[in-house]
């Protein structure tokens, strides 16, 4: 295979990206090109959104074709197409034969939670100081243990374990992989449902709750029944906010409400949402983001 190698300024790379996937690039990725250097440029997204820019100041745009021919053509094509006067070519280069499965499998290495806790894909051993594993492959659902709010989420169920109610009943909404349903699970969970609105994200939990032999239900959110000792919803803050009344329906009195998936700019908005219901408090945080809880009890909201 060949990687054509381009430099192209920020207001160009939405169109030369586009252009290179009409001419069959077999993928196409950006970097920023100042990267490393005082210039570099952080571009920061919430997870499953998209960045705020498409590319930076200076991009690199590298893009992977079959052969050299290919490569040579689709530089041609692009070169006399109006937007790419500001582009420049870096070069065409052979990129060597690699076992990419391997490659990519090397990059995700095993998770601590805690110092017993542990996610470890499956090709890999569990450390030997793990006494908990979710065996957990790397897939197209979010939560792979490796985003800060799933290891928040993962350490609160955790410290959960030593209770005799906490986790009796637990709901996962938005559960992704379904790894916090079966972090549950491995602490002593016995009632568990799963529920998100993608039916591929259902189906991961399924597959994942088998790999880990533990028993839960999981489906679409209309599946969810009664109050749980523990409603889990690691989401994004703004559907957090939409979701507050449905979610804090979920609990039951003496119950827990946790939400990851929040800036820590934005933990005070969802104080704000949710006031009505419960006074949720940050109760970790991790790389930007935090961890909120709630008690419902009788009386005043969160007393």
């Amino acid at each position: 295979m060949f990687e054509l190698r381009l430099m192209c300024p920020e207001a160009q790379v939405e169109t030369l990206c586009d252009a290179l996937d009409a001419l069959d690039a077999l993928s196409v990725s950006v970097e920023d090109a100042d990267a490393q250097t005082d210039a570099e440029q952080a571009l920061f997204g919430e997870p499953g959104m998209p960045p705020p820019k498409d590319g930076w100041q200076r991009s690199r745009v590298l893009a992977l074709f079959h052969t050299q021919p290919d490569a040579q053509a689709a530089l041609k094509l692009l070169q006399a197409q109006d937007f790419f006067e500001q582009c420049e070519l870096l070069g065409v280069q052979d990129v060597p034969e690699q076992d990419w499965v391997r490659l990519t499998q090397s990059q995700f290495a095993p998770v601590e939670i805690t110092p017993a806790f542990w996610i470890v894909p499956t090709w890999h051993e569990p450390p030997e100081q793990a006494q908990v594993v979710i065996r957990l492959d790397p897939g197209l659902a979010f939560g792979t243990g490796t985003h800060p709010t799933t290891r928040m989420c993962l350490r609160w169920i955790a410290r959960q374990g030593q209770s005799a109610t906490a986790l009796t009943r637990v709901l996962d909404y938005g559960c992704g992989s379904g790894i916090l349903a079966i972090g549950a699970a491995k602490f002593g969970g016995t009632d568990l449902d799963a529920v998100d609105i993608d039916p591929a994200a259902v189906e991961s939990t399924r597959l994942n709750a088998q790999a880990n032999h533990v028993s839960l239900r999981y489906g679409l959110p209309e599946t969810a029944s009664g109050t749980y000792q523990t409603v889990l919803a690691n989401i994004l803050a703004t559907p957090l906010k939409v979701l507050a009344p449905l979610l804090w329906s979920r609990v039951a009195t003496g119950g827990h409400l946790v939400l990851a998936g929040i800036l820590e700019r934005q933990a005070d908005e969802l104080k704000t949402a949710y006031a009505p219901y419960c006074a949720l408090q940050v109760v970790d945080a991790e790389d930007g983001w935090v961890l909120m809880t709630a008690t419902h009890s009788t009386g005043l909201p969160g007393a």
